[in-house]
């Protein structure tokens, strides 16, 4: 059986995806800060589905443990998922610079440090795949999550960057664009119903994607035009929107 590493294991994206790797056959490692969660989610994917699903304690913000981190996995995995995130609260990072890094790191050079490690293995073996939960908030920057757009908007150019390092060595590397997704991020946000999708549908979307080798997915599709009209407002008429 293959193995598949998924990061920030316990988002309601990740733990729908899990499910989808672990239909396919998958054993999974399951990483996070909250064991607890993890070790339920585990449980729940070995009874379901008949696959080893361990949970294994992992944060993303302490950059020193990444490498040895990824040299002792054992088995190594043959699918990384990069889900950690954070929306955050806008208006306090307007003030406060730490939390404000918080939400960059969280989002973008936690993730993206992780993935540079399994990136050099999966080059050194000449296959392996990374999947990589970005946003379409960071394809224009909006005045209510502008710190958490711009973290995604990093990470979705690291992704581009590595997928063009790797490609010629047989590794796959895919960008993943949610729009809303009814999780727990944004259960005390305000968001348009018909636009926000359910977590599995939006994970049968990303296993789908990837099985067609698809290097980039907005999810749901409907969002590839609704940020493509987006990024066609002039800035002088963007700049007043309430948007």
């Amino acid at each position: 059986m293959k193995n598949c590493l998924i990061i920030g294991a316990n988002s309601d994206i990740a733990k729908a995806l899990a499910a989808q790797f672990a239909k396919a056959k998958y054993n999974l490692c399951l990483t996070g800060r909250n064991m607890e969660e993890l070790k339920k989610t585990a449980s729940d994917l070995n009874i379901r589905f008949g696959v080893q699903a361990e949970a294994l304690f992992f944060d993303v913000l302490q950059y020193e443990t990444h490498e040895t981190f990824f040299q002792q996995l054992e088995p190594k995995p043959d699918v990384v998922i990069a889900a950690a995130g954070l929306l955050g609260d806008q208006s306090i990072a307007e003030t406060d610079p730490q939390y404000a890094r918080l939400i960059i790191d969280t989002n973008f050079t936690g993730v993206a440090g992780i993935l540079n490690e399994a990136g050099n293995y999966f080059e050194t073996i000449g296959k392996g795949s990374v999947i990589g939960i970005s946003s379409v908030a960071g394809e224009r920057g909006r005045k209510k999550n502008y710190f958490y757009g711009a973290a995604k908007a990093g990470f979705t150019a690291f992704l581009s960057g590595l997928r063009q390092r790797l490609h010629p060595k047989g590794v796959f590397v895919m960008t993943v664009l949610p729009g809303f997704v009814r999780t727990k991020m944004i259960e005390n946000e305000e968001t348009p119903w018909l636009l926000t999708a359910e977590p599995e549908k939006v994970a049968k979307q990303i296993f789908n994607g990837w099985k067609s080798r698809k290097p980039v997915i907005h999810t749901p599709h409907y969002w590839w035009l609704i940020m493509c009209m987006m990024k066609m407002i002039p800035e002088k008429i963007f700049r007043k929107l309430n948007v």
